[in-house]
């Protein structure tokens, strides 16, 4: 079954600030509580995002397959992932706000069992929404270091 699950947040940091660190395709480890190590093999279109989930949860890969610099958007492809799908493909658009400010939007459509479908949807809403979470602490934490230095 095709699920799809968006997540949208305005962040207290501009949409530059943003697309700086999603287009860099790291961090993951920073910003989502469930990720332990994120390693990244090569640089933008091509890249591999190899992750490991905390208490041995099991591994994640990501082929990264469209960082767009004028859209600013991010397209991966999960090919290793621990949750019971066939198929999981991530996109990340950066948007500025009329107040200055950024909103990110983090789509998954994945495919699953029927019966997986929801419970799927729900867990990669949290953990997304958990992400970005820690992602705007992270990037307010360094604006702040930078204007203090």
């Amino acid at each position: 079954m095709r699920t799809k699950q968006t997540i949208a947040k305005k962040l207290r940091v501009s949409d530059a600030l943003i697309w700086d660190a999603i287009s860099a395709v790291g961090r993951l480890d920073v910003w989502f509580p469930i990720i332990e190590t994120c390693r990244i093999n090569g640089q933008g279109k091509g890249a591999i995002r190899r992750m490991t989930v905390v208490d041995d949860g099991g591994e994640i890969e990501d082929t990264i397959e469209d960082v767009d610099t004028v859209k600013k958007k991010l397209v991966y492809q999960r090919l290793v992932t621990p949750l019971p799908v066939s198929s999981y493909r991530g996109t990340v658009e950066v948007m500025e706000s009329f107040d200055g400010l950024g909103v990110i939007v983090w789509t998954v459509d994945f495919d699953s069992k029927p019966e997986d479908a929801q419970s799927l949807a729900d867990f990669i809403r949290d953990a997304i929404s958990d992400g970005i979470d820690g992602m705007e602490a992270d990037l307010r934490e360094r604006a702040d270091k930078q204007r203090d230095s």
